[in-house]
C-alpha cells in the first residue's frame, strides 16, 4: 500500500514527465504555424512573386544583395527571383506542414532550418546587433526539432505505434 507521500510524489512525477514529453509541442505549433503563414502570405502576395517593383521578391533580394554575407546566393536566386520566390514559399509551406502535422518531422525541421540559415545569412545578415535579425532565432529554435523529432502527437509516433503493433497492412 502507498503512503500519502509516496502518491503525491507520483503525482507530481506524472506532471513533470507529461511537461517532458509535450515540452517540444509548443514550438512545434509555432513554427509550423508560422512557417505556413509565411509560404501563404508570400504565395498570396501579388507584389511579392515579381521580378520587380516596390516589395517584390526582385527588389528585395537587389536591396541586400551587398549587405549579405553570400552575396553569390542572392547573385543565384536573382537569376529568376520569381522561380526563387517560389521555391521558398513551396519550401516553408511543406516545412510548416510537415512540422505541425509530425511528417517526416526532423526532415521538416531539418528544411526548416536550412531555409533560416539562408535567409539569415542573405537576408539579415547585415543587422546590427545580430539579434535584431529574426532568422538566427528561428535557426536556433529548429535545432531541438532537428534532436528530437516529434515524438507525441504527431503522424511520426502514430506510424511508429502501427509498425510496432505490425499494422500497416504490408506497409511496414
Amino acid at each position: 500500500m502507498r503512503s500519502d507521500s509516496h502518491t503525491s510524489y507520483g503525482r507530481r512525477n506524472d506532471w513533470r514527465d507529461n511537461a517532458t514529453r509535450y515540452a517540444l509541442l509548443p514550438l512545434r505549433i509555432f513554427l509550423g504555424v508560422t512557417f505556413i503563414y509565411a509560404g501563404l502570405d508570400k504565395i498570396t502576395d501579388s507584389a511579392f512573386m515579381k521580378e520587380s517593383g516596390t516589395g517584390s521578391i526582385g527588389e528585395t533580394m537587389r536591396g541586400v544583395r551587398d549587405l549579405a554575407a553570400f552575396p553569390d546566393l542572392v547573385d543565384l536566386a536573382l537569376k529568376s527571383p520569381v522561380g526563387f520566390g517560389y521555391a521558398i514559399a513551396l519550401g516553408e509551406l511543406a516545412v510548416g506542414i510537415g512540422t505541425l502535422i509530425g511528417l517526416f518531422a526532423r526532415i521538416a525541421a531539418l528544411g526548416g532550418a536550412l531555409i533560416s540559415l539562408s535567409l539569415w545569412l542573405t537576408m539579415s545578415w547585415h543587422e546590427e546587433p545580430y539579434y535584431y535579425g529574426n532568422d538566427l532565432p528561428y535557426l536556433m529554435a529548429w535545432l531541438p526539432l532537428i534532436l528530437a523529432g516529434a515524438a507525441y502527437l504527431s503522424v511520426d509516433a502514430w506510424l511508429a505505434e502501427r509498425r510496432r503493433a505490425g499494422g500497416l497492412g504490408g506497409l511496414g
